[in-house]
């Protein structure tokens, strides 16, 4: 039987993504229960832009050959997440896919480069194109490159 979609981003329950990142790590990146089940996600750690401390974020992915793309998108919801914030301020990254881990530099794609990589994800992933009719805001898209 298939999973159920994920909840909407402002109704997930407290420790949502808590619970995605044990298991991630728990699994060597595997999913095998919850809303994401059978998919494939990246953890994402950026250093708080105010805070300093570590933030980590299970995202869905894409790859641009050896670079990782993920998209800011909270869901199509009108302000950008806080680990976008985090890797503008920050742009070193720490990058956890299936048991690997790995540092990286991060950067906002920009013109034809976003548009090409938004395209991209949201006709692997169609829901992306739906956050991005649902927000006035330029969806960012990061690009994620090993250091």
């Amino acid at each position: 039987m298939a999973e159920s979609s994920p909840p909407p981003m402002n109704q997930r329950p407290p420790g949502f993504d808590a619970e995605l990142i044990e298991q991630f790590r728990a699994n060597r990146g595997r999913l095998d229960s919850g809303p994401f089940a059978g998919r494939t996600l990246l953890l994402l750690t950026t250093t708080g832009a105010k805070t300093g401390r570590s933030l980590t974020k299970p995202l869905a992915f894409s790859r641009d050959g050896e670079r990782y793309v993920v998209i800011a998108s909270k869901a199509g919801m009108p302000t950008n997440p806080a680990w976008y914030h985090n890797l503008v301020a920050n742009p070193r990254v720490t990058v956890e896919v299936g048991p690997e881990r790995f540092e990286a530099q991060a950067s906002v794609a920009e013109g034809a480069e976003r548009e090409r990589l938004y395209a991209q994800q949201a006709a692997a992933l169609p829901v992306f194109a739906e956050y991005q009719r649902r927000t006035t805001r330029q969806i960012p898209v990061v690009v994620l490159e090993r250091r």
